[in-house]
């Protein structure tokens, strides 16, 4: 089950605030900027920084690749002020 898109669009990256890019089908929600993965469990996104996983090169260049390949668009634009 995917998560509600209602909460995808408010989800960001506890650290830096940023958009997250999510991989339903790998349960996790990605900040390329920090390199940071968030583990995504029965549904619900485990948003804590303690528990984050940074991935290396390898796998964040992985990660960019199958966004772009399956438009996977971030969780929301940093650039949109509310409009």
């Amino acid at each position: 089950m995917a998560l509600d898109p209602q909460l995808l669009e408010i989800l960001a990256c506890p650290e830096d605030k940023g958009p997250l890019l999510y991989f339903e089908d790998e349960d996790s929600l990605y900040n390329p900027r920090l390199k940071r993965r968030y583990a995504v469990r029965d549904d619900i996104p485990i948003m804590l920084i303690d528990e984050a996983e940074t991935v290396d090169e390898a796998e964040h260049q992985r990660l960019l690749a199958k966004a772009e390949a399956e438009g996977i668009r971030p969780t929301f634009d940093p650039d949109d002020s509310g409009k």
